[in-house]
């Protein structure tokens, strides 16, 4: 059975659930943080009794002074500074929070460079055991490759996508054990793409949702069968931005994208695997997008950042299941 076949069936009985599952609400909105001039690109992760929302902290969208804030909660409404992370000579950007098969928080970002050498972007891994304190970052895949997530399957192995940022586009699929050894599983996996998340089913199918920024620029989910090396796409018929998703405890696959469709906004979205279709547009609007997602004790969190507001900050909002 083709891992196409296999996923379609998975999905064959969302369809039911979601008639007969009650939509999650929508429960409250929090500004948790708009310190720096500019502040974007979050994610969000439970980490030893804590919650941990990372961040790029700037002058502005596009600037080469960017570093990393990361900021913890116990209850997710009083946020206060974890720590910050800086790289000398570059620009960080779009971090992503996971956790290594030895329990440390592990961050991944990449680093434009100031001077712009003949290495333009590269893709890195910090861990620590506490949030606060940081190892020195490790670079990871290839040079102007850039990781987007890296997504685990357990605690033996992770799948991340990196979109090449120079002009030969192509999106290429890394493997690692640990989250700092990375090996190129396929090389040139589709010839455009760029941000992804990636998710397991119990079997070990990955579902993989893909933002792209060519052609006629619709968002496309990806199968694949271990060692997934080969791969079915769909397209779903809307152009997204700053994909993720998580899969509810019921089943369902929720996305949270940035659309463009009539007014930009951040949104939440049921996923299927030929549609995207929104079901809760958060208070969001211009320069936003980038969210990350955490449950707990029957929420769902969602952190992301918007300047609908004027100043660009950081929200997080709370979904009922």
């Amino acid at each position: 059975m083709s891992a196409s076949e296999m996923t379609r069936r998975a999905f064959a009985a969302l369809p039911v659930a979601l008639c007969r599952a009650a939509e999650p609400q929508l429960t409250g909105v929090t500004k948790i943080w708009d310190e720096a001039p500019h502040n974007a690109f979050t994610d969000l992760i439970g980490f030893r009794g804590r919650f941990y929302c990372a961040f790029r902290e700037a002058q502005k969208h596009v600037s080469s002074d960017g570093v990393i804030r990361l900021i913890t909660s116990k209850d997710m409404k009083t946020w206060t500074s974890a720590s910050l992370v800086r790289y000398e000579n570059g620009d960080l950007r779009d971090p992503k929070l996971a956790l290594t098969p030895k329990g440390e928080l592990m961050l991944t970002t990449a680093v434009a460079f100031r001077d712009r050498p003949p290495v333009r972007h590269q893709s890195l891994v910090y861990t620590s055991k506490d949030g606060k304190a940081w190892a020195q970052a490790v670079t990871i895949g290839d040079p102007d490759v850039w990781l987007w997530r890296v997504n685990w399957r357990g605690s033996k192995e992770a799948l991340s996508v990196g979109y090449s940022t120079v002009k030969d586009r192509f999106i290429r699929l890394y493997r690692t054990s640990d989250g700092v050894k990375y090996e190129t599983v396929a090389a040139r996996l589709l010839d455009d793409g760029n941000e992804s998340s990636i998710l397991f089913e119990p079997d070990g199918t990955a579902l993989c949702l893909l933002r792209r920024d060519e052609g006629d620029r619709e968002g496309m989910l990806g199968t694949s069968r271990p060692p997934y090396t080969e791969w079915t796409w769909r397209k779903l018929g809307a152009r997204i931005g700053g994909p993720h998703m998580i899969r509810l405890p019921d089943g369902r696959l929720l996305a949270a994208v940035r659309l463009y469709d009539n007014k930009v906004r951040t949104s939440l979205c049921w996923l299927t695997p030929d549609t995207i279709r929104e079901f809760q547009p958060l208070p969001s609007g211009g320069d936003t997008s980038y969210a990350g997602l955490a449950l707990h004790r029957g929420n769902l969190y969602v952190s992301y950042y918007s300047s609908h507001e004027g100043k660009t900050s950081i929200y997080l909002a709370t979904v009922k299941l």
